[in-house]
């Protein structure tokens, strides 16, 4: 990128010279030409005055005029032919343009010619008045072509020199100015050998400074993902060794026994009781380690959704597993855009949870009221140290430690909450037990949320 931002800067420098050069050359060579044609002509019109008596008289011609201005004279005949009138020895030898001025007796004629000795000539020619002759009078051409030589040398050079002055301003110029991308491919090639995640210093405010901001914020994505990853791995090893070892240890007695014989028959029944249950325990908490594992994923084509639908299938599958209790639900319709079967799964999280805590015979108030989603029970509620840890993953509070579960219901509602873009908060209910809030960005008509 350096040597290419350095090509560019010298090539456009290259071309800003050669075109300033080429106008500043052209504009002098035009003024010059311009300046000797206006002084050629005022020589001629001065000469050729005093010749209309007599053009062929030499004592009427002003030599001294001619000697002072370096000039050559040719008397033009109509005829086409040339007669040199001054004492230069020099020829000029007329052309067309200089024969129709004579035979017109009026305009004028302003161009280069070659004169016999070789050397280039500027030659102006006017009408001698009253006669069919023209005079035509030269310059040599040898010191303006030496004042333009020079000026075409001392352009070159000097065009030379700031090109590669830009050169080498426009390598430190690159080299300064890549350095943040230098630094960025630097720590990007350091994250690929070393796999570490820490950011790198940004100082500025220009587009390569939000450039390495946008990069430190995937660097700190990464961390954080990572970081959520170990966490789950390591909470899953935990949680799992436990459910593992107690279902291997039941599995080795029924194998055991099965040479034995000596369990009794009460006793069997219990240890594959205890092993179902530990069974669909284990498959509970598979299911619920993916459902995190997918906290980082774009949720797969979102919809509209009727929320009132997704709590009433929640209801509908928790009420077959507190049957002795009451359901007190008030929904209002409301309406959100996203996945309704990930939704469900976070209702009936909240559900399972105040089923679980609610005592027999009590009563579960489900309300749906605009933006907000209530579930409180009447159970013991949550301790206000735990209230800050109640959506960690596999967190389990003093009280629930015997309870069944996996600790990652909770979790997977937080989760859930968070990638539909709402907020959910745990507290108090007014009969004592606990109230969970979900808050979800959305409409209380079709309509609404469709603009």
């Amino acid at each position: 990128m350096q040597t290419r931002v350095t090509v560019l800067t010298a090539v456009a420098v290259a071309l800003a010279v050669a075109v300033t050069g080429a106008a500043a050359y052209l504009t002098t060579r035009m003024a010059l030409y311009q300046q000797m044609d206006s002084e050629l002509l005022d020589l001629a019109v001065t000469v050729a005055a005093p010749l209309s008596p007599d053009p062929h008289n030499p004592d009427l011609l002003n030599r001294s005029v001619l000697q002072a201005s370096n000039a050559s004279a040719v008397l033009v005949q109509a005829s086409g032919q040339g007669v040199p009138i001054s004492t230069q020895q020099v020829q000029l030898t007329p052309g067309a343009d200089e024969v129709a001025v004579a035979r017109l007796g009026t305009g004028h004629s302003v161009r280069t010619v070659v004169a016999a000795n070789g050397q280039a000539y500027r030659a102006a020619t006017v009408p001698i008045p009253d006669t069919d002759y023209a005079l035509m009078v030269g310059r040599p051409l040898r010191q303006t072509n030496l004042i333009l030589s020079s000026l075409w040398l001392v352009l070159v050079i000097f065009g030379a020199a700031g090109v590669l002055w830009a050169t080498i301003a426009g390598s430190a110029v690159a080299r300064n100015g890549v350095r943040p991308v230098r630094r960025l491919t630097l720590a990007a090639e350091h994250v690929a050998d070393t796999d570490d995640l820490a950011p790198i210093p940004v100082s500025g405010n220009d587009e390569l400074s939000r450039l390495a901001d946008s990069f430190n914020q995937m660097l700190r994505a990464l961390s954080q993902s990572r970081e959520r990853q170990r966490q789950l791995i390591a909470d899953a090893g935990h949680e799992l060794r436990t459910p593992l070892t107690s279902l291997r240890t039941n599995i080795e007695l029924l194998v055991a026994d099965q040479d034995r014989g000596t369990l009794p028959s009460e006793a069997r029944q219990e240890i594959l009781a205890d092993v179902s249950a530990q069974l669909a325990e284990f498959t509970t908490l598979i299911g619920d380690l993916v459902q995190l594992a997918r906290e980082d994923q774009v949720m797969p084509a979102p919809e509209p959704i009727d929320f009132r639908d997704v709590v009433n299938s929640a209801l509908e599958r928790v009420r077959r597993r507190g049957p002795g209790l009451r359901f007190d639900v008030e929904l209002n319709p409301f309406y959100v855009v996203g996945e309704a079967e990930t939704l469900e799964r976070a209702v009936t999280n909240l559900l399972d949870n105040a089923v679980k805590w609610s005592p027999p015979g009590g009563t579960i108030r489900v309300q749906l009221e605009g933006d907000r989603l209530r579930v409180a029970d009447e159970g013991p509620g949550i301790a206000e140290k735990d209230l800050p840890h109640i959506f960690d993953r596999f967190y389990r509070a003093d009280t629930s430690r015997n309870t069944p579960g996996t600790g990652l219901g909770l979790s997977i509602v937080a989760q859930t909450v968070a990638r539909h873009g709402g907020t959910v908060r745990a507290g108090r209910s007014a009969q004592g037990g606990a109230e969970f809030t979900v808050r979800l960005p959305g409409s209380t008509t079709l309509e609404g949320l469709r603009r």
